[in-house]
């Protein structure tokens, strides 16, 4: 058994340790949605099996989670495609040089 300020409670009720989850989760209300992405995220619910809430829930957590992976930026990721191939020298900028577009004339 906890302890509770209010009184003693058995550890399948826990009145403390409810307040707490429930102070740590915020509400975040989303107006002016278009009347067809509400359709779509409430089809999408369904299928999947649960309520739109836990839908949207979902997707934010994804979403998230996607951003924290892409940290660098186009160059990084075509240099971390190329990482294994093996060039020994640095590649010089090409800044301040005057580009030529290509000619396709025969």
């Amino acid at each position: 058994m906890k302890l509770c300020r209010y009184k003693i409670l058995p550890p399948v009720v826990d009145f403390c340790e409810a307040r707490r989850q429930l102070a740590a989760k915020t509400v975040q209300v989303v107006r002016n949605i278009e009347k067809e992405v509400k359709v779509r995220l409430q089809r999408r619910a369904s299928w999947h099996g649960r309520s739109m809430e836990e839908e949207v829930r979902d997707i934010l957590r994804n979403a998230v989670n996607e951003q924290d992976i892409a940290v660098g930026g186009l160059g990084t990721e075509i240099a971390s495609l190329f990482a294994s191939v093996g060039l020994d020298e640095d590649i010089p900028e090409l800044r301040g040089y005057e580009t030529k577009p290509a000619s396709f004339d025969r």
